[in-house]
């Protein structure tokens, strides 16, 4: 499919915030907003926002009629997720997907707003952001990563990813598109009419408070299901919190590389995007990459811009 560019974000330009998942809380969000406004963006978002239904930010209804309403806003430039949580998969088998080809527009979240990443991205083609939320990086300075976020929004042909950090587990050069997100909702979209489509990717994988045995099933359920058979390589979160809480006498890389063990391709492993304790990096999901694991450096290199200057 042939890839579609959102057009590129500037100062004064309008970005919608929604909050697709769970509920969200004002004081959190109300910092974001500021922030956000300060770097020279005018944000807007919906009088009903703070609305909860269980643990959503309000009915499906409510949510739906909220992304439709920044969908079809010409004045709206980009679509930023107030936060994840849960909730965002009640709103997949409605949504008219035609309106991303039609309107692009940047699209960022993490957490639980991977489902509606992945879907958007497999069925249009229309590049999305996995990066900060307005309810939870941009709510402090700290949180941010602003060399990707305005790389990734501000059409910059060709960038690094900070792998600065980064362990390598295996080495090795690929390229592929760049995709990924949540292993959690990676994995739930499996057998639905949503299911990750990897081939041919550099497929990041993160998440948060998640067991070391709940990440090697779910990397298994990815293995068995055959979507690490055209992987071309691989990246992990920070993977925040994913440890024992009574302590343990092995690493998550141990963990993730004994499933991996058949895998041929580079995997590198401490990449801060998603989930992170700081400096959020966005990652623009159906770009081309380049991924170079040698000599324990690794390199993950964005080769096109994401928008459209």
């Amino acid at each position: 499919m042939k890839s579609i560019r959102p057009p590129r974000l500037h100062a004064g330009d309008k970005i919608g915030v929604i909050a697709p998942a769970s509920n969200v809380k004002p004081e959190l969000l109300e910092p974001g907003i500021r922030l956000l406004n300060k770097m020279g963006y005018e944000t807007v978002y919906a009088p009903d926002i703070f609305t909860q239904d269980l643990y959503f930010a309000g009915t499906a209804d409510r949510r739906l009629a909220e992304l439709n309403a920044m969908m079809k806003r010409s004045d709206i430039q980009a679509i930023l997720c107030a936060r994840g949580g849960y909730g965002a998969n009640h709103l997949l088998t409605r949504i008219d997907f035609e309106k991303f080809r039609q309107h692009p527009k940047i699209f960022m979240g993490y957490s639980d707003i991977t489902s509606l990443l992945t879907a958007i991205t497999d069925r249009t083609g229309l590049i999305t952001f996995h990066g900060p939320m307005a309810a939870k990086d941009f709510a402090t300075l700290e949180a941010i990563d602003f060399p990707s976020w305005h790389n990734s929004v501000g059409g910059i042909g060709e960038w690094n990813v900070p792998t600065d950090k980064a362990e390598v587990l295996r080495p090795g050069h690929a390229q592929g598109r760049l995709y990924g997100g949540c292993l959690t909702m990676l994995t739930a979209s499996l057998d639905t009419p949503f299911a990750i489509q990897t081939e041919d990717t550099i497929l990041f994988i993160e998440d948060v408070s998640t067991k070391p045995y709940q990440i090697d099933r779910m990397l298994m359920q990815l293995r068995l299901a055959g979507k690490l058979d055209r992987v071309q390589g691989m990246v992990f979160g920070e993977m925040l919190h994913c440890t024992q809480p009574e302590g343990q006498n092995y690493t998550l890389p141990q963990v993730i590389m004994r499933v991996l063990e058949q895998f041929e391709g580079p995997v590198i492993y401490g990449v801060k995007s998603g989930h992170v304790s700081g400096r959020n990096i966005t990652l623009p999901i159906g770009v081309q990459a380049d991924l170079t694991a040698e000599g324990g450096r690794a390199t993950l290199r964005v080769m096109e811009a994401a928008t459209e200057a």
